[in-house]
């Protein structure tokens, strides 16, 4: 893929603070009920990032249960290891999504959000959740699939062509519409499918349409000569949407899809 974004410490506290708006905090919230956790429970995050959501299920499956967060970086690995410092039961290490490091069969449940459509080797990453999960294991994915959004603009052709830009910071932009097959194909069973959606009527500093804004302008800058793209331009549709939400027409949502499968 082109164009990666580097999770340094800078980006990993971006990251950080966006997964601490309030529709992230939801997504969270029915991500762990899809997961559904019990006492003793053995479970794995994979791109466990600051370990928001690894904090919640090692909570839930208590000291007798595990938490395993797996993330390529290591400062979000750090992160979650400061934010889960007093939950023995959680732990954190540097693992990539298609070479788990844990034996066959060792997990009741996985969960994964926002990580495979980074993941370039997508089919092989699946097949490690498969393999990492006991018999009847339940596994959680949620992915953006980025032709779901709806963005108000005053310039409809700048914003298609910063997010053309966007786009390549992904392995695969839209996932969500061949990740159910993709599950059945390595041994899942149907998934269960649901809509996730980031949704902004008005503008608020603190939520996730806020967040990406400015990621989008700061990844859009590093790679805009691909798209044909100045600082001008950038600088301009970041601009606009400042503009519409001082006259109340800011309007902004992306769906997110949750799927819920079992090995």
């Amino acid at each position: 893929m082109s164009g990666k974004i580097d999770f340094d410490a800078n980006a990993a506290k971006a990251v950080e603070a966006m997964y601490q708006t309030p529709d992230v905090v939801g997504q969270r919230i029915a991500v762990l009920d899809a997961l559904g956790l019990a006492p003793y429970e053995h479970v794995m995050d994979i791109g466990s990032g600051p370990g928001l959501l690894a904090e919640d299920a090692a909570k839930m499956v208590g000291a007798e249960g595990r938490v395993l967060g797996v993330d390529v970086s290591d400062a979000m690995v750090t992160m979650a290891r400061t934010r889960c410092a007093a939950l023995p039961q959680a732990e954190f290490v540097n693992c990539d999504a298609t070479k788990l490091e844990a034996p066959d069969g060792s997990f009741d449940a996985a969960v994964s959000t926002q990580v495979y459509e980074y993941v370039d080797d997508v089919d092989r990453a699946l097949k490690e959740l498969h393999r990492v999960l006991k018999p009847h294991g339940r596994a959680v994915i949620l992915d953006t699939d980025w032709d779901s959004i709806v963005w108000q603009t005053s310039d409809t052709d700048l914003m298609k062509r910063v997010l053309a830009c966007w786009d390549d910071h992904l392995a695969d932009p839209h996932l969500p519409s061949t990740l159910a097959r993709r599950l059945k194909r390595v041994g899942f069973q149907a998934p269960r499918v649901e809509i996730v959606p980031m949704l902004s009527v008005g503008f608020q500093p603190h939520s996730y349409a806020a967040g990406i804004m400015r990621g989008i302008r700061s990844f859009v800058r590093g790679n805009a000569d691909k798209h044909g793209l100045t600082e001008e331009d950038i600088q301009r549709w970041y601009d606009d949407q400042l503009r519409l939400a001082e006259l109340g027409a800011f309007f902004f949502s992306v769906n997110r899809y949750m799927f819920v499968a079992t090995k």
